[in-house]
């Protein structure tokens, strides 16, 4: 494993993040296909031996059991000092006013629930799940900074949105001297790279620390195109990203193989190796429900692509309708 800076700030974390989404009560929430808690135990802690420091989560996960899973198994397998458990807030929690979004009222109830569910004193990186349109900045940033120097989170992240919108969350917390966003959480593979436009250049300019989720997107990238699993054929949101550029992105899945085929590496070292080369990227999040998950995303490391290599990999690549919570 390798390890980082997140941004500039002093926080050490490793290469790569562990996802966990995937990790909650089937039943709970909007992802019938995540694991239990036995079985996301055995992925916890194998990212945990393999070097794993990073911790993924979001309070609307499941319906708050993916926290609860990942704060019971990091207690178990680790001590809290050595690692960095990332959650997120905005998706509705309950039905009902103030039940979702980015409000002061919403903020401070739901970082105290993430905190109990996930057992802890703290969160290391608290992060807003999406843009809230219906709350001011003012108020949204002033809450988070609350929430730091009341010691419930060590640093603050945002998650997809325009670079616009970032900027100006940004600019009113530097204006009223409050905590800024050290890290962008958005979503970057070789299917889909409209981020390249603004969001990176904007984030390598201010330090600021790039945690894309879905590297692989979604799958997509590690296997045959007309292949399914189970999570695609009743992962909702995941139909919705790739049903317009179809023709192109399976020339990419293509070009993956090909080049995986002739290095002798599995597709998913080929795919993460592109966005880990990226001089903005700082720790791609990866999902495990099978332990060559893992290794092939460590091994990925080592994977150095030739420039020849990188442009044919790119090369199919045709501008994308904004996508990835966006729209």
């Amino acid at each position: 494993m390798e390890y980082t800076k997140l941004g500039r700030t002093g926080l050490e974390i490793s290469r790569l993040a562990l996802g966990c989404m995937t990790y909650g009560a089937p039943d709970r929430g909007m992802h019938p296909w995540s694991l239990g808690e036995d079985a996301s135990r055995t992925y916890i802690k194998q990212a945990l031996e393999l070097g794993f420091n990073f911790f993924d989560t979001a309070n609307v996960y499941s319906d708050g059991t993916s926290e609860e899973i990942v704060g019971r198994a990091l207690k178990d397998f680790a001590s809290r000092d050595d690692v960095v458990i990332a959650t997120k807030v905005h998706g509705r929690m309950r039905p009902g006013a103030n039940g979702a979004g980015l409000s002061r009222k919403a903020i401070m109830a739901e970082v105290d629930h993430s905190l109990q569910r996930l057992g802890t004193d703290y969160i290391d990186l608290y992060q807003i799940h999406r843009f809230d349109n219906g709350t001011p900045i003012e108020e949204t940033m002033e809450a988070l900074h609350d929430v730091v120097k009341a010691g419930k989170a060590r640093y603050i992240g945002a998650s997809s949105m325009y670079a616009w919108q970032f900027m100006k969350m940004q600019q009113a917390a530097e204006r009223n001297g409050w905590t800024r966003f050290v890290s962008m959480q958005n979503y970057v593979n070789l299917l889909y790279r409209e981020e390249e436009r603004e969001m990176l250049p904007l984030c390598k300019a201010d330090g600021i620390g790039v945690i894309p989720w879905s590297p692989l997107a979604r799958g997509r990238l590690t296997r045959d195109w007309e292949q399914e699993s189970e999570r695609s054929r009743t992962d909702e949101f995941g139909k919705t990203l790739y049903v317009q550029t179809a023709e192109a992105d399976r020339k990419i899945v293509d070009k993956v193989a090909e080049i995986a085929e002739k290095r002798e590496l599995p597709r998913a070292q080929v795919a993460l190796a592109w966005l880990l080369q990226k001089d903005s990227i700082t720790a791609p999040i990866v999902g495990a429900t099978k332990p060559h998950h893992l290794t092939d995303a460590v091994a990925a490391l080592d994977v150095k692509l030739t420039a020849e290599e990188i442009a044919a990999l790119e090369e199919p690549y045709v501008p994308h309708p904004v996508m990835g919570g966006l729209s």
